[in-house]
């Protein structure tokens, strides 16, 4: 197991405090911090590096190319995908998303066919789907789920047919933490012919993943949520399916030739990344992958579930505590409602006990309308979470609840 104070200390925003008090945050669902390592690489990269890639034949152009597309091959390292070409860089999981609901649809997708998701999927996972359904008449089919937070696998099976074009799913839920059994899943799907595209977004900061294991044709996530910067992500996607999917977006990199009469695009990855990338955001997020494989992605996902069962048994032991996914397999998060205390009112006041959690419907609406809930508190935990820090949250909880 790594040295957590270590860790700690990588980390300058653990240490601050809010409304002088220690600051507890447990807001990783949303976004984690960055170690320093990370922020360095990125300051470093604009004050001695930085230069517009690929396109210069300059030394700063070629040094700046050298680094974005070293982060690519660090990207594939870590997901173990097969070739470069299969990494394409975007802004985000949801871009990666859209991207994919865009470019799969308009090369494969008709009226009338279907693509699979579940009831547990964030918005971005839903409504690129639903804006290619009124582009194109698709149809959304939804894999139910169990009372635990389970998606129910025999309905799952029942939903194909020969309209079935794609199952697009949550590898772990962002609101029941959730593990879904996506490589079962997908070996499902395959042997109807059926490509599989995973949402990443919550399993990548917390378990190994081998795209290539899994078998997944698609696989997206965000660098803001495995300790890297904001504005960048990944999709993955099989290199075959690539190549006769359209490009997302029209203009420099992404082409060969351009003419008034035709233009003929470039190849992949290139041709699916239009404009300049955010050259130094990609070196933020290599380093950020190099910081939590240098850790040890198994020690990550050990250390952050041992966490999650201390939590659990903790707040289980709180009067009128309900909390919202209770899986077999379950992830770093934890949501729940306390008696008829609004979850806004809850977090708020945490936020004043220097506790950082979040309120809502965590983008996952209708996740809340099968709960039969408005929303809930959620805590989310990341590798340099304590249980000194469960201990205040709990403590924090009990508090606010003796107040009402």
């Amino acid at each position: 197991m790594y040295n957590l104070e270590q860790v700690r200390q990588d980390f300058p925003i653990l240490s601050r405090e809010v409304y002088k008090r220690p600051l507890v945050y447990l807001d990783n669902g949303a976004t984690t911090q960055k170690p320093r390592v990370v922020v360095d690489s990125m300051v470093n990269e604009y004050y001695s590096v930085n230069a517009n890639v690929h396109r210069g034949v300059h030394f700063l152009s070629q040094q700046a190319t050298e680094l974005h597309e070293g982060s690519r091959e660090t990207v594939r390292r870590f997901l173990n995908a097969r070739s470069i070409n299969e990494v394409i860089f975007t802004r985000g999981t949801t871009e990666s998303l859209n991207l994919l609901a865009y470019s799969f649809g308009e090369a494969f997708l008709n009226q009338g066919d279907e693509v699979i998701v579940s009831a547990m999927e964030h918005h971005s996972n839903i409504v690129p789907w639903q804006l290619l359904a009124d582009r194109k008449g698709i149809v959304l089919r939804v894999i139910p789920m169990n009372d635990k937070g389970e998606l129910l696998q025999e309905e799952y099976h029942n939903l194909f047919n020969e309209r079935t074009k794609l199952v697009s799913v949550a590898h772990v839920s962002n609101v029941l933490g959730t593990i879904n059994p996506v490589k079962e899943m997908i070996a499902y799907a395959h042997a109807q012919g059926v490509p599989v595209a995973v949402d990443g977004a919550q399993s990548t900061p917390h378990m190994a993943v081998d795209v290539q294991d899994l078998d997944a044709d698609f696989f997206a996530f965000s660098g803001h949520k495995i300790y890297g910067p904001t504005g960048v992500g990944v999709l993955y996607g099989k290199e075959e399916l690539l190549e006769k999917m359209p490009p997302y977006q029209g203009g420099g990199e992404m082409i060969q030739r351009v003419s008034f009469e035709k233009t003929t695009y470039n190849h992949l990855p290139f041709k699916f990344e239009a404009g300049t990338p955010d050259y130094i955001a990609t070196t933020g997020l290599a380093n950020a992958l190099d910081y939590v494989t240098a850790l040890g992605m198994d020690q990550i996902f050990a250390h952050e579930q041992e966490l999650t069962r201390y939590a659990m048994e903790q707040m289980l032991a709180i009067p009128d505590m309900h909390i919202y996914g209770q899986a077999a397999h379950k992830d770093a998060v934890i949501s729940f409602n306390v008696g008829n205390i609004h979850h806004l009112d809850m977090g708020t006041l945490l936020d004043r006990l220097g506790i950082a959690v979040r309120t809502g419907h965590h983008c996952a609406e209708p996740l809340m309308h099968r709960l039969g809930i408005e929303g809930t508190v959620r805590a989310s935990f990341g590798l340099y979470n304590t249980k000194e820090e469960v201990d205040v949250l709990v403590a924090g909880i009990n508090r606010v609840r003796n107040m009402f």
